[in-house]
């Protein structure tokens, strides 16, 4: 039975999921608010511990233990372990100490406890002083936004409030790089990678086009032992064939001693770099490059990346104050349509999602192939997921000015996704105050 997406729903069926979908958002804000309430009586919890230790003068040790000995009366009751409560209440305290707005809006419903997650996380290397001001600003952030997409967007907000810059701790964090085995079950273990977050992205991202390309070479040749390896096994043999012999042995193209065409796909990153960060490195206050689908990047990284790659940049002209994409160019030849996209969209256009648009398909709004025409006004990121969406469900999607996409589900609810502005180019502070009135001077006698 085939099915046609355009045609009308079963009677009753659009209204049966409509009614769901209510079900759904009741029951999640009714416990959004069982969930807070349960944080503000962990963090009551906690306080009352130190509250007990500080009557006494007591030391660090004696708190953690009054700490843990609350944690223990709570896990004992609900058979759980002290440890994971311990955890729980210092995650309560944080929050209700720290975070007061974050956690009214989830108790109103407006945010959800895995925005709250991406709130705190981010927010955790900042410094307690700063934590008010990053509180207020993330729940004005959040509004409308999927916790993946809040994260992008925290994570250069959080590296405006911070007092050293991003190039400072990420040469303090690249002392913690290294590589550490945790033991797992059945003969397997885990083998973790701690690096700059470009390189490990490009790692991973050389690694999902190496599996992409056996795949698609063991699909033309059809071979009578049939390669099933899903792309996340491919990816992990490839790797063990890359750290143990130096070469991709996965390869299905290599005839000979030499690599085959695995050995000659290189890692491709995103990244977004403002002027004045390329230009003046020695610029205080200057906005961070970002690797788009992962937050912040270090202005050192960043400029050896444009110093050292081959490829064009793309120009990208902004909105002073908006920062909407204007204009795009380049000193070299190439799809002028496609770098416009990449630079407006810069992640597949799907409410909430984060694959970078470079690992996305443009795809017309409006169907080519019934009218649509090949311009920006009509053409959008979308990954293979959310097109295989819009191309086979009853989603619609429409595109306004801007760029602006409205998707309209189902039931009716339409969700409206932006393009997310660039950093604008012009910064309004506030009026210096003006001077005082010159003092009327006494007659002379």
């Amino acid at each position: 039975m085939s099915f046609d997406p355009s045609s009308a729903a079963p009677t009753g069926g659009t209204a049966a999921l409509s009614a769901v979908l209510d079900d759904v958002l009741r029951t999640g804000a009714d416990l959004a608010a069982a969930e807070v309430a349960r944080t503000r009586a962990l963090a009551a919890a906690g306080h009352l511990a130190l509250d007990v230790m500080a009557d006494r003068r007591a030391h660090a040790r004696a708190s953690e233990m009054a700490l843990r000995e609350v944690a223990s009366e709570l896990a004992a009751a609900e058979n759980l372990s002290d440890r994971t409560v311990q955890s729980q209440i210092g995650r309560a305290m944080t929050l209700v100490d720290d975070y007061p707005r974050t956690l009214a809006a989830w108790e109103a419903g407006v945010i959800t406890r895995a925005h709250v997650h991406a709130i705190v996380d981010v927010g955790s290397p900042l410094p307690v002083e700063v934590r008010g001001e990053f509180d207020l600003l993330s729940v004005a952030t959040a509004e409308g936004l999927s916790p993946g997409r809040l994260r992008s967007r925290l994570a250069a907000l959080a590296e405006r409030l911070q007092p050293t810059t991003q190039t400072q701790r990420h040469g303090r964090g690249r002392d913690t790089r290294c590589v550490r085995i945790v033991t797992g079950h059945d003969g397997m273990s885990d083998l973790v990678a701690t690096l700059p977050t470009v390189l490990a992205v490009g790692i991973y991202d050389r690694l999902s086009q190496q599996a992409h390309a056996v795949i698609d070479a063991r699909d033309e040749t059809g071979d009578s032992v049939p390669d099933e390896r899903t792309t996340a096994q491919l990816r992990a043999d490839i790797l063990a064939d890359l750290l143990l012999t130096a070469a991709p042995e996965a390869d299905p193209t290599r005839t000979d001693d030499g690599p085959g065409i695995l050995g000659d796909i290189r890692a491709r990153v995103q990244v977004v770099v403002p002027a004045l960060t390329m230009l003046a490195p020695g610029r205080e206050n200057s906005d961070p490059a970002e690797l788009v689908g992962h937050g912040p990047l270090d202005a050192d990284t960043a400029r050896a990346l444009a110093e050292t790659t081959a490829l064009p940049w793309d120009r990208v002209v902004t909105h002073p104050v908006t920062g909407e994409v204007l204009h795009t160019d380049t000193y070299h030849r190439g799809t002028a349509i496609d770098r416009f996209l990449r630079a407006r969209d810069r992640h597949c256009r799907w409410p909430g999602c984060t694959v970078p648009a470079i690992r996305a398909e443009v795809d017309h709004t409006h169907d080519y192939a019934l009218g649509g025409a090949t311009e920006v006004s009509n053409l959008a990121h979308l990954c293979q997921r959310h097109h295989t969406q819009k191309q086979f469900t009853r989603w619609r999607i429409r595109q306004v000015s801007g760029g602006v996409l409205e998707w309209t589900s189902p039931t009716g609810r339409t969700y409206t996704d932006e393009p997310l502005p660039y950093s604008p180019a012009v910064r309004f502070l506030p009026d210096d105050p003006p001077p005082p009135e010159p003092r009327e001077q006494p007659a002379p006698f």
